[in-house]
């Protein structure tokens, strides 16, 4: 069965090697695919991981998701999962015999689980709400899982009659912790309900001898509180008593035991409010005490912890740095750090075996796409495994490289480079200035092939020449620069992004004569900023942008984080609001300027992008706006998304002339 299922894998890749074009297109990144969630076996001898590829066809807009697994040297690579509905989070059992995933094959995502020999696979929960996360417990008998708590009757009738009014902030429906006994041979047990109360738990972990489980928590869940609050409790699974072991101020997030279970990791603002971005790794005995925070990563942004050391001594902890990301082994005792990568690009989803003998992540860079990577921890000595995106016969990669700059007030600020295809030095070129989101958001060295919002290898393909600044804001480059815009958006940045345009023109590369400026999120703000405050740019695109931050503040589902980046609430200083919002600069816009925006966008609520358009429709300034149709913060829909690089291509076409012969 396993052989029959290779042949079919092999198979299926060598149906897309021969499809290069011409051209880059967003039908052409949309081939790649995305991998994650990589995880070793117990043992370390086998990977499990996810291959995500999108499908087209008729009427199909949506993202397939499957199981694939191999040994740890990349040999015997075989896909596990083959149904039409995706599958996801693979999580091998303590003793390496049985993978349990979740399916979306039932109407509610559910556990299910597969025998590592080969056969088929069995639906192990049935829960009328579905499961979120879950682990299997340290000797493989039970698996603890997250669900929300279900409708009551009443509710459930209310629903059926049509008389399901929601009140805002009320009633909420928490996640909560359930265990459910294993056996491969029969599925009598029912799920036992293990925690309760008004609170959201966000991440859990067993302790190593099966008798405690550590898990976060928030107030309530909503992604605003996600900001602010979250503490850290271990419940007993004998009498089901909870104590709290961390509980000061700010967010407490993603605990983890030591090996020895002495010990609890977890990931922590220290004991106040950083909404803007602040965190360290720190550790707390299992049975209570003062937290103690370890090394700090350069960036101290939101460092991951991959794993801890066999012995209990260290943890593995990943994080940006700068246009890269990096792997730190970071001791438990002292201030020790060390930094493990030394790559170019960039790397995700690592995972390092319980032995620390070997490690694997995904890799890829400016010019080469996402493959997963595997060998020995030390030196971190890897080789490629995998080669779903790499024989794949795309065009030509157009050079990218890293360039630095100096701002107004003497900050320095890089970004990333794109020439256009067929670059010749004697001329100059149309430049797509594209602002990330955020505002800590961050470009990367990622490959510039893929998939996206904006396609650099279509605008590039398409004549453009493509700057992505990182401006003070940004993740990756510290605390200090990442919280350098505070109170400040739209001009320590704006000189930041526009120091780097003239870097381009500068260096030849520009032609400051045609500037097109886009972004989405914070980089849709800056872009409705940036065209209050100059005519260089000949046309514009706002994506999902916030010209107003004071009905922003009142519609977003995140208005902690804009009033931290404020300084405080609209209604005791509204000089600060309105110097930071577009819409009161209105009168000073002259660039055609697109306005694209999601329907259902809560995070940047579609009206943001409707004033704007209204604004600049009424005071004649060249616009349109084009409204994606069931989409949230940003396109969700493959289809959708490769709608977004040819719609900006086209505005830009009626403002710039891109033709190389001038």
């Amino acid at each position: 069965m396993v052989y029959f299922k290779r042949l079919i894998s092999i198979s299926i890749l060598l149906l897309f090697v021969n499809v290069q074009s011409q051209n880059w297109t967003p039908e052409t990144s949309i081939q790649l695919k995305q991998i994650s969630d990589l995880n070793f076996s117990n043992k370390g001898n086998k990977i499990a991981f996810v291959v995500r590829e999108a499908l087209i066809e008729g009427e199909q807009s949506e993202y397939l998701s499957q199981i694939w697994v191999a040994n740890s040297d990349g040999s015997d690579l075989v896909q596990f999962t083959y149904d039409e509905k995706s599958s996801n989070r693979p999580r091998f059992s303590p003793d390496g015999k049985y993978l349990a995933f979740i399916s979306q094959r039932s109407e509610k995502p559910q556990i299910w689980i597969m025998n590592i020999a080969g056969g088929g696979s069995w639906q192990f929960t049935h829960e009328k709400e579905g499961v979120g996360a879950f682990h299997w417990s340290p000797n493989g008998q039970s698996i603890a899982f997250l669900m929300k708590d279900p409708l009551t009757e009443e509710e459930e009738k209310e629903k059926k009659e049509k008389r399901d009014v929601i009140v805002v902030d009320q009633n909420f429906k928490y996640a909560h912790v359930y265990t459910k006994n294993f056996d491969s041979k029969s599925d009598t047990s029912k799920a036992e309900r293990i925690t309760t109360g008004n609170y959201d738990i966000t991440g859990f972990d067993w302790k190593p001898d099966g008798k405690k489980i550590v898990f976060s928590h928030r107030p309530e869940p909503t992604f605003n509180s996600g900001f602010g609050l979250g503490d850290i409790s271990i419940v007993n699974l004998s009498n089901k008593k909870v104590k709290t072991l961390v509980d000061w101020e700010g967010v407490d997030t993603s605990p983890s035991f030591s090996p020895d279970g002495k010990l609890i990791a977890f990931v922590s603002n220290g004991g106040k409010r950083e909404e803007i971005g602040l965190s360290d790794v720190y550790v707390i005995k299992s049975n209570g005490g003062k937290p103690k925070k370890l090394a700090e990563t350069p960036n101290r942004g939101r460092p991951g912890v991959i794993n801890w050391s066999s012995d209990s001594q260290h943890l593995y902890v990943g994080d940006l740095d700068r246009t890269q990301s990096q792997i730190y082994k970071i001791g438990v005792q002292g201030k020790t750090i060390n930094a493990l990568l030394d790559y170019e690009g960039t790397v995700s989803s690592p995972a390092i075996s319980n032995d620390e003998l070997k490690i694997t992540f995904v890799k890829q860079t400016v010019s080469e796409p996402s493959e997963v990577f595997s060998g020995l921890l030390k030196g971190v000595k890897t080789k490629q495994i995998t080669n779903f995106n790499s024989d794949l016969d795309f065009p030509a990669i157009t050079k990218t490289e890293i360039i630095k700059w100096k701002s107004k007030d003497g900050l320095e600020v890089e970004g990333l480079l794109t020439y256009p295809a067929n670059y010749n030095k004697r001329k100059k070129y149309p430049l797509a200035l594209i602002i990330h989101g955020g505002p800590a958001g961050v470009f990367t060295q990622a490959f510039t092939g893929n998939p996206g919002i904006y396609t650099i290898q279509y605008f590039t393909n398409n004549g453009y020449a493509v700057l992505r600044p990182n401006p003070r804001g940004s993740t990756g480059y510290g605390k200090d620069f990442r919280y350098a815009n505070f109170k400040d958006w739209g001009f320590g940045d704006y000189e930041d992004i526009m120091s780097g345009v003239d870097k381009a023109i500068d260096m030849g590369v520009a032609d400051p004569k045609r500037l097109a400026v886009m972004g989405w999120s914070y980089g849709g703000y800056m872009t409705s900023f940036v065209v209050t405050r100059t005519d260089r740019f000949k046309a514009a695109s706002m994506g999902a942008g916030l010209p107003n931050l004071i009905s922003m503040t009142t519609t977003t589902d995140i208005p902690d984080y804009l009033v931290a980046h404020m300084g405080g609430e609209f209604w005791d200083d509204y000089e600060t609001y309105e110097k930071h919002s577009a819409m009161y600069r209105i009168k000073n816009v002259v660039t055609p300027t697109q306005i694209l925006h999601g329907e259902n966008d809560l995070r940047v609520p579609f009206t943001q992008g409707q004033e704007f358009y209204v604004a600049l429709k009424r005071r004649g300034v060249q616009t349109e706006m084009a409204v994606y149709p069931r989409t949230p913060h940003g396109p969700r829909e493959p289809k959708l998304l490769m709608d977004v690089s040819p719609r900006i291509l086209n505005w830009l076409d009626k403002y710039i002339d891109r033709s190389t012969d001038r």
